[in-house]
């Protein structure tokens, strides 16, 4: 069983020149061995190399007095013609090495990175119990904040937070629009006291507060703070949820986590224990219990619902344009993706009169 491929056939996938050499090349598994090649009656003898490449000791020459070529070969049926210049199996040979070796590579810089930074620790009292994911209400991609619970969590800043802790990082406008109406947020500002100067005999002076001053400080200094806690520092709660690893999460489990110290641990006077907390003991004592609070809008003031409350009006602290972001980033995909579409059919429009010709070629007639 013999193929043929005619000088017809042929150039449909070879560019004949005036002089050039063609070299026949497989894209399908091949088998060594020898063939025999028809040039204008002359009968050469080639085999095929391991690697697919059709060769023969003479040179195979297409020229204008020799239009007409036949390969004759009985074990493969040939897929494609090429020219000796262009070796489609070394190119793709070399390609797919170049790949290897980058995944190569790339997974050993990888497994690297994982052994240089791994920090695994089996001992739970040294970095806290994990954390449980909670169904926050702005997790989603399309979700915002729960701005009733911001009022509520708010509240109960206000009223058992703020003693101790502060919030540099928000002032009394920030609350307008989003849990309180100005006149609302007016109000509370005129409660604090804030001092201000100097007035003209160079004096510094208290004035109710107004809407662009920031929280009060529960404490003058950082020193009075530790004083007043057992030498621990309150932490800042502005960007506490961004600051701690778990977010939401670990400090809703760390408000509600509080228990009795188990057997054979000991906590000094003066901390709590809170499986939550790196190490076990924290300054900070139970805060929350139920009823204590009243909120506005009836809602029962259980333990976990203030906690629940409070975490989210901190995770609005710390990222007051939550909402925002979401919205432009709805309205920055809807556009990306009108744009893409419209790019794809403007490129396949413009390049498909290139894409679907053909060229053919028609060998001279003598």
């Amino acid at each position: 069983m013999f193929a043929r491929l005619s000088a017809q056939t042929a150039s449909r996938s070879v560019h004949q020149l005036s002089r050039t050499t063609i070299q026949v090349t497989f894209s399908t598994q091949h088998i060594p061995g020898s063939y025999a090649i028809v040039s204008n009656g002359a009968l050469q003898t080639a085999s095929i190399q391991p690697k697919g490449s059709f060769s023969n000791s003479n040179r195979i020459v297409a020229s204008r007095d020799q239009p007409a070529l036949n390969i004759l070969f009985g074990r493969q049926k040939l897929t494609s013609a090429r020219f000796a210049s262009t070796n489609a199996t070394a190119v793709q040979s070399n390609t797919k090495h170049i790949t290897a070796f980058t995944a190569a590579a790339a997974g050993a810089t990888g497994l690297g990175y994982l052994y240089m930074t791994s920090t695994v620790s089996a001992n739970l009292a040294d970095d806290g119990l994990h954390v449980a994911k909670h169904p926050w209400s702005h997790r989603g991609l399309t979700e915002t904040f729960d701005h009733a619970s911001i009022r509520r969590g708010y509240q109960v800043y206000k009223e058992v937070c703020s003693a101790c802790h502060t919030l540099n990082l928000i002032a009394w406008r920030n609350l307008v629009g989003v849990s309180h109406s100005t006149e609302e947020a007016k109000a509370m500002a005129l409660e604090v006291e804030y001092t201000d100067g100097p007035n003209d005999q160079g004096e510094m002076f208290q004035r109710p507060g107004k809407l662009s001053d920031y929280f009060p400080r529960p404490y003058p200094n950082d020193e009075a703070a530790r004083a007043s806690n057992a030498g621990a520092l309150p932490p800042d709660l502005s960007l506490i949820t961004k600051a701690r690893h778990g977010g939401d999460d670990y400090i809703f489990s760390l408000l509600t986590g509080y228990c009795d110290a188990p057997a054979g641990v000991e906590v000094r006077e003066g901390l709590s224990y809170n499986p939550y907390f790196p190490g076990g003991a924290i300054a900070m004592a139970r805060v929350l219990y139920d009823d204590l609070v009243e909120y506005e809008d009836g809602t029962p003031a259980t333990a976990s619902q203030m906690a629940k409350d409070v975490v989210t009006f901190l995770s609005w602290a710390a990222e007051p344009e939550h909402d925002e972001r979401k919205k432009l980033g709805m309205k920055a995909m809807i556009i990306l993706v009108s744009l893409t579409g419209l790019s794809i059919w403007l490129k396949r429009f413009k390049w498909s009169t290139l894409k679907t010709r053909k060229i053919v070629y028609s060998p001279p007639h003598h």
